[in-house]
C-alpha cells in the first residue's frame, strides 16, 4: 500500500538546517508517512530540535553532517513533488492490526536508472533507534545518483530477531513487485550499518528462509559497516567491511576475526580499517573514509553476474 498522497509537479518547499524535526514532521511531502523517516517510535521530545543539532538525536553516530540530511530530505520533497511515490507498505494493514508491533516498518525508494540492479539499506541505531537521516537516506541518495535503484529499510526496534524478519518481508515484497518498482532483481545488494549491519550479514549468510520467508536468491554482495557480528556460514557472498580503529563500539579484533574466517572459507572480502573516526561515522565526509562509497559500488559491480552497464 502506497502511503503517499502525491500530486504531479507541486513545488514543495525544502528543509534548511535551521528548520527544526517538528518542520518535517509538518512538512507537507510527507504527510501519512513522517514517522517513518524519524529516528525514534512515539518520541515528540526532540521535535524541537533543529537539523544543525541533529546529530544530538543520534547518540550512537559521528560525524553527522546537516547539510548532508537536508540534501537527502529535500530529494525526497522534491520526488514527492514531481508526483513520484517514495514510501511503500511492506506489509499489510491485516499483518499490521494482527502484530501492532509492524506498524513502524515499511521502504523508502530512491530511484536509479528503470530495470537497474537495487540496494537494500538498513540503518544502525543499536536497535533503539533507526538512522535513516545519517546512514539511510544519504547512502540511497550517493547510490541513486550512480543509476541504482535504492530502497531504505524501516525496521522494528527492540528485537534483532523481528528486524530481520522485517528486512526479509521487505525483501519479498520487492521480488514480488519488480515489474512495479522497475527494478531488477539481478545483482541485488544489502548494504547494513551497525546494528542494520548485522541483519544484512545474517541474511547474506542464511538467506531469507532461515527467518520466515520465501526462498529467495542471496545478494550479490554484503556491505558491512562498522559492526561486529561475529557469526557466518561459509556460504556468504562477497563482502565489503568497514570500520574505525578506534570504535568505542565495535570490537575490531572480533570483527577482523570474521573477516579472516571469511577468506580462509573462499569468500572474497574487502576490508578498509580507518584512523581515528570513531563509530557511526557514516559517509565520512572530510575524513580518511570520505569515498568509501564509491569503493562499496565498484566492488558490487565486480561481482555482477551479468556484466551489464547502467
Amino acid at each position: 500500500m502506497n502511503k503517499s498522497a502525491n500530486k504531479v509537479n507541486k513545488r514543495y518547499a525544502h528543509i534548511e538546517t535551521n528548520n527544526t524535526i517538528h518542520d518535517i514532521v509538518n512538512h507537507n511531502a510527507f504527510q501519512g508517512f513522517v514517522q517513518y523517516i524519524l529516528p525514534w517510535d512515539n518520541n515528540m521530545d526532540y521535535y524541537n530540535t533543529p537539523l544543525d543539532n541533529v546529530s544530538s538525536i543520534l547518540p550512537y553516530h559521528n560525524h553527522v553532517e546537516p547539510d548532508i540530511v537536508a540534501a537527502a530530505i529535500n530529494h525526497m520533497i522534491d520526488e514527492v513533488g514531481n508526483g513520484k511515490t517514495i514510501f511503500y507498505d511492506f506489509y499489510t494493514g491485516k499483518q499490521k492490526q494482527e502484530d501492532p508491533t509492524k506498524d513502524f516498518t515499511g521502504l523508502f525508494f530512491f530511484r536509479g536508472k528503470p530495470e537497474a540492479p537495487f540496494a537494500v539499506v538498513c540503518p544502525g541505531g543499536a536497535f533503539e533507534y533507526v538512522a535513516s537521516f545519517h546512514e539511510g537516506f544519504p547512502y540511497a541518495l550517493e547510490l541513486s545518483k550512480k543509476g541504482y535503484n535504492v530502497f531504505v529499510l524501516r525496521y522494528r526496534v527492540g528485537s534483532e530477531l523481528k528486524a530481520t524478519e522485517d528486512l526479509v518481508a521487505a525483501l519479498s515484497y520487492i521480488f514480488e513487485n519488480t515489474d512495479m518498482l522497475g527494478v531488477s532483481r539481478e545483482n541485488y545488494s544489502l548494504w547494513g550499518s551497525s546494528a542494520g549491519a548485522r541483519l544484512a550479514a545474517s541474511i547474506g549468510s542464511y538467506g531469507a528462509a532461515s527467518f520466515g520467508g520465501s526462498d529467495l536468491s542471496k545478494p550479490c554482495i554484503v556491505v558491512m559497516a562498522y559492526t561486529a557480528h561475529p557469526d557466518f556460514s561459509g556460504d556468504d557472498p562477497p563482502t565489503f567491511v568497514i570500520v574505525s580503529g578506534d570504535d568505542s563500539i565495535v570490537d575490531v579484533p572480533t570483527l577482523e576475526r570474521r573477516v579472516e574466517a571469511l577468506k580462509n572459507a573462499g569468500i572474497e572480502v574487502e576490508y578498509y580499517k580507518y584512523d581515528d573516526i570513531g563509530h557511526g561515522f557514516g559517509l565520512g565526509i572530510g575524513t580518511d573514509a570520505e569515498g568509501w562509497i564509491e569503493n562499496a559500488v565498484q566492488f558490487w559491480k565486480k561481482h555482477f553476474s551479468k556484466n551489464k552497464e547502467i
